[in-house]
């Protein structure tokens, strides 16, 4: 086994360790597959971290990281919430593995911590109650997840994959029993430069323009 091109430290760890779950899910995450990553023996991890599950508390403190604070630069609340949970998107479809690992963990890092109150920073200076910045990051952290979730597990990826999916139902379809199924399909799914992904920012709109209703 080679020695690593740089000295260890506790970031290249968590790099590895992004890397591993980036192909093979947050399971995939074990010293032994994180050492092999850098080239190294398993037990010259524990110089830089005790045990695995700091590994998987760093991990999802690097996420947070990666995702951009909605600082207080913007004029609109709305604006800011809006970058950020674009950014989460982008980050989270990236490694969706962490989608699972984000609330079961215990100990949450600095860059976490800060992601949490800059959120709520911009909810209560835009004048939202205490309790209705809270349902406001349950809804919009429910949203973006479940929107990466879903892109995550489609079997559409380009407009000729939607063509093919939509095309094979079609013919299995009996258009006058489900006709509105049909409706769909044809005249929305399948219409040139329809692309499901752009779903994301109009249900976030509806998402922030309810909440500054209830303001």
């Amino acid at each position: 086994m080679s020695p690593p091109s740089h000295p260890l430290s506790r970031g290249l760890v968590l790099e590895a360790a992004i890397r591993v779950a980036d192909r093979g899910g947050v399971e995939a995450i074990t010293m032994r597959k994180v050492a092999q990553e850098l080239g190294v023996e398993a037990m010259s991890l524990y110089h830089h971290v005790p045990n695995k599950d700091a590994i998987l508390d760093g991990v999802v403190d690097m996420v947070f990281a990666a995702i951009k604070l909605p600082g207080a630069g913007y004029d609109d609340w709305r604006e800011a919430i809006r970058v950020r949970a674009f950014s989460a998107r982008e980050v989270l479809s990236r490694h969706s593995w962490a989608l699972g690992l984000i609330d079961s963990r215990r100990n949450p890092g600095p860059a976490t911590l800060r992601h949490h109150d800059a959120v709520l920073g911009v909810l209560r200076r835009a004048g939202f109650t205490l309790p209705m910045a809270a349902h406001a990051v349950s809804l919009i952290d429910s949203y973006v997840g479940g929107f990466v979730l879903q892109e995550a597990n489609l079997p559409v990826m380009t407009p000729n994959d939607m063509e093919d999916v939509a095309g094979n139902i079609l013919e299995g379809l009996p258009a006058d029993e489900m006709p509105y199924l049909t409706e769909m399909i044809v005249d929305h799914a399948m219409r040139p430069g329809y692309d499901y992904t752009s779903e994301f920012g109009y249900g976030l709109d509806l998402i922030l323009d309810a909440l500054e209703a209830r303001r």
